[in-house]
């Protein structure tokens, strides 16, 4: 039997696909939806987006930034710190100008 939504029923179930965290294909076959309406009405109503992609967070992860190695060079009271991937000519001119 084919059922017959309104507009305001179709922006209804799109809304609630896009909170639901389902892929609209699972979303479609959940409730029973053709999936070529879903994507139809969706464009009629204005609710399509070519350039954002509603992505969910599955597992939350915390990010530590390690330390990179470092050289550093300590002249009197001073201390001077590089990164370790400093080119050597360039340290050997800086310890050139330093003696």
């Amino acid at each position: 039997m084919k059922i017959t939504r309104n507009e305001t029923q179709w922006q209804t179930l799109i809304q609630n696909q896009q909170t639901s965290g389902l892929t609209i294909s699972d979303y479609c076959q959940q409730h029973q939806l053709p999936s070529s309406s879903f994507y139809a009405f969706k464009k009629k109503l204005g609710l399509t987006s070519n350039s954002f992609v509603r992505a969910k967070v599955t597992q939350q992860i915390e990010f530590i930034e390690e330390q990179q190695p470092s050289i550093t060079l300590t002249v009197g009271k001073a201390n001077v710190s590089f990164p370790a991937a400093t080119p050597a000519t360039y340290l050997a001119q800086i310890l050139r100008e330093l003696s």
